[in-house]
């Protein structure tokens, strides 16, 4: 069975350690990133787990922290679920290319911090995601297999791909429109995987909620373009290295909902820039669905058997203090 690890700070000093119930065991040894923990900080893990000795504090009194750590490739992958491309306006069928898009990793947040919404902001949406944390040093093309997939991803963690649509799709900005700060939740659990639990990636339960509405519920065997195979493409085109993320696109349930017309206008090269936010709020705005300031979002991912469990993210929308033009 894999661990639940944690990234945490306790009296002003930075942690790792091992979650048991409700309890972390906190890692002598301090690491600095997240690759430094894979590399240095796993096997010390496993020997913490296993013996269950030395010091621990209770999981609600310390601060957790993203486990993904800056600097970090964020790469993410764009209406990856059929229900998704649908309700954005897209052929609800696999497209004939995987559409790959990089977020900030400066948006990486913890799964309890505040999601700030810019005041420039009127499109908030939510996406969560399931997120793949590279292990090793990828600097040429390999081919990926669903055999070979534990050679290259380290762990899972919960991601909430947090999406200004108003910048992303007026201005055709992914980056921009996804990478403010504090637009990627994640945690609050590094699930470091074993080998035999690799299949089950494949087989996730996963959820999200609104204000306890339930609003996102799907499960990873619905996934288009599936781990191994992006991986196997990405190498072809980049380096990853061992702490980088792959965040695998998200299911229906959305705040956005595009008619193929009302996206054909707001992606449309040849409409001024106005005209298109005129469409795209006159079409979002009154839908109920987008985040304002006190919505919380929780997302849970977790395998049906509980036998993988990556925690839950709970998220509140607050409103920006600064302006910006």
């Amino acid at each position: 069975m894999g661990l639940q690890i944690v990234r945490f700070e306790n009296e002003g000093k930075e942690q790792w350690g091992v979650v048991t119930e409700k309890q972390i065991l906190v890692l002598e040894d301090s690491y600095s990133s997240l690759a430094d923990f894979l590399k240095n900080g796993a096997e010390e893990a496993r020997k913490v787990k296993e013996s269950g000795a030395g010091k621990s504090v209770a999981l609600d009194e310390v601060t957790l922290l993203s486990p993904v750590t800056k600097p970090a490739r964020i790469v993410c992958q764009g209406a990856n679920y059929s229900s998704h491309r649908a309700e954005a306006g897209l052929e609800a069928a696999r497209p004939p290319f995987n559409l790959i898009f990089s977020k900030a990793d400066s948006s990486l947040c913890g799964a309890y911090t505040e999601i700030v919404r810019p005041a420039n902001v009127q499109l908030l949406d939510y996406e969560i995601e399931l997120g793949l944390v590279i292990g090793t040093e990828i600097d040429n093309a390999v081919q990926v297999t669903d055999e070979t997939l534990h050679q290259y991803v380290a762990g899972l963690v919960i991601f909430n791909d947090v999406s200004a649509r108003d910048v992303q799709l007026t201005e055709g900005q992914w980056l921009k429109g996804k990478s403010y700060r504090t637009f990627g939740p994640t945690g609050p659990f590094l699930y470091l995987l074993d080998k035999e639990e690799i299949a089950l990636i494949h087989d996730l339960e996963v959820k999200c909620w609104v204000n306890d509405e339930l609003r996102q519920s799907a499960n990873t065997n619905q996934l288009l373009f599936k781990p191994a195979e992006t991986i196997s493409e990405l190498s072809e085109i980049m380096d990853l290295s061992a702490g980088d993320l792959i965040v695998t696109g998200t299911t229906g349930g959305v705040a956005l909902n595009l008619t193929p017309d009302v996206l054909g206008q707001v992606s449309g090269m040849g409409t001024p820039y106005q005209k298109k936010m005129e469409v795209l709020v006159e079409s979002q705005i009154n839908n109920g669905k987008y985040l304002k300031d006190g919505d919380v979002v929780r997302c849970q991912i977790k395998s049906a058997d509980g036998t993988i469990d990556l925690g839950e993210q709970v998220n509140k929308v607050v409103p920006s203090k600064v302006a910006i033009s």
